[in-house]
């Protein structure tokens, strides 16, 4: 049975990149040549801001104080949450010495990178999260320096709340810049802080074109778009939280796709008429957000059975996956292209996004499909190394010579023809690629 589209999106998730790229290599090509000075005119232009860009202690200490104790305790349970998952993730890679043969060992290390720098989006919503999520990883893999840059506010400067967030999970160096000049200041090292090593962080879409143009000179997490979710939920499924859930998703933005896949077709016409109520009742901007998403990008899919269910699921590769359905950990061990993973009604992709302790920096726009989302790992380079003895090497430099010259690369086998001479000088060796 093919799928049946009871809604189909009219629109996909990708922007102008052409227009867009042009755009920000100018700015990235004017802050390198400029510096500090161009980066101070992009914030002027773009963030509408004058003020610090590089908050003083005395500036963190005071946004700190704006915070209710409240939100502070909320902040540090999730910090405190996605910091005891990184040192579990962190715990499954581990340095490791093998003898591949006799004499011949070999290993690998683990190694944080130097300087990370973190984007925290401050735009359309104030994104606190984000400064948990990337702030936290980066200081449990073991960065020397972490920066954080996001966008202030005309008159205002940076949220508090960011501010206090970024502060307590371990940040280096605040910045007051956002879009392209943040990225960039981070990656050129202006403002007194290092070269970042790799940077991270969701954005817009010219946050992520800054960063695709900058990977190679600096690393990145992902090249990300517009955040994406998908349900898959079957007719034992509330209605009522399966629609919420969608809503809950669509108000990131006008072009984030939301997805529901479902075998019971009942279900399917329950949410869908569900659905323009629960986004009527949001406050103003959460409402033009999600009616645009639902409007042009959502699609409600039925299915014959779960493999089928499975399957379309797979071919979307989503960056968020709800599955409101029996037999969780069926779904589980079928399961292989998403971001993260959500298994029951009693846990939700909010509960991700904000406090639960999975990271939400996540693969958009099918990206899921070859690449996990931000985690300890991003910000560790597994580098190996060797050592031998002379009779450990004999060997390996026997292979090395042979299968070099097969290759018509001459060089590479002397560097193994003047070990074996050295090291046995007594002995013979047959070192021609012929048989």
């Amino acid at each position: 049975m093919a799928r049946t589209y009871l809604k189909k999106a009219t629109l996909t998730s990708r922007s102008d990149a052409g227009e867009t790229a042009k755009t920000v290599a100018d700015i990235l090509a004017d802050i390198e040549r400029r510096g500090e000075a161009a980066a101070l005119e992009y914030a002027a232009k773009f963030d509408k801001y004058e003020g610090n860009v590089e908050l003083t202690p005395e500036e963190i200490e005071a946004a700190c104080a704006k915070v209710p104790q409240k939100l502070k305790d909320d902040i540090l349970f999730a910090h405190d949450n996605v910091r005891r998952f990184a040192e579990v993730q962190k715990s499954t890679v581990a340095d490791v010495e093998y003898e591949i043969n006799p004499g011949l060992i070999a290993g690998q290390r683990a190694i944080p990178v130097s300087a990370a720098g973190c984007y925290v989006p401050a735009g359309r919503y104030r994104h606190i999260a984000s400064a948990i999520m990337t702030v936290t990883t980066a200081k449990v893999a073991g960065c020397e320096h972490i920066t954080v840059s996001s966008a202030p506010q005309p008159g205002a400067g940076l949220n508090p709340a960011i501010v206090y967030a970024a502060h307590a999970c371990g940040a280096d160096k605040i910045m007051a810049l956002g879009g392209v000049q943040g990225i960039a200041s981070m990656a050129f090292g202006l403002f007194g802080q290092p070269k970042a090593n790799i940077i991270v962080g969701p954005g817009n879409q010219f946050v992520a074109e800054a960063k695709r143009a900058l990977y190679g000179r600096v690393g990145i997490d992902m090249i990300a778009g517009p955040t994406d979710s998908l349900i898959l939920a079957d007719k034992g499924a509330d209605a009522h939280i399966v629609a919420t859930d969608l809503v809950s998703q669509a108000e990131h933005g006008y072009n984030s796709p939301v997805w529901l896949v479902t075998d019971h077709e009942p279900l399917a016409r329950d949410v869908l008429a569900q659905v323009p109520g629960l986004i009527a009742d949001l406050p103003e901007l959460n409402r033009e957000n999600a009616e645009a998403a639902w409007r042009d990008y959502a699609e409600v899919i039925v299915c014959a059975d779960r493999e089928e269910m499975a399957a379309t699921s797979d071919d979307y590769a989503p960056e968020h996956l709800t599955v409101q359905a029996d037999d969780l950990d069926w779904w589980l061990g079928r399961l292989r292209c998403y971001g993260s993973l959500f298994l029951g009604e009693e846990t939700t992709v909010s509960y991700g996004d904000k406090a639960a302790g999975t990271n939400h920096v996540l693969p958009t726009s099918g990206a899921a499909s070859y690449t996990g989302g931000l985690s300890v790992h991003k910000y560790m380079k597994i580098v190996t190394w060797q050592r031998a003895t002379r009779e450990g090497s004999k060997q390996v430099a026997e292979a090395t010579a042979r299968i070099s010259r097969l290759e018509g690369m001459e060089a590479h086998a002397r560097a193994a023809d003047v070990r074996l001479a050295k090291y046995f000088p007594d002995e013979t060796f047959d070192l021609t690629a012929n048989g």
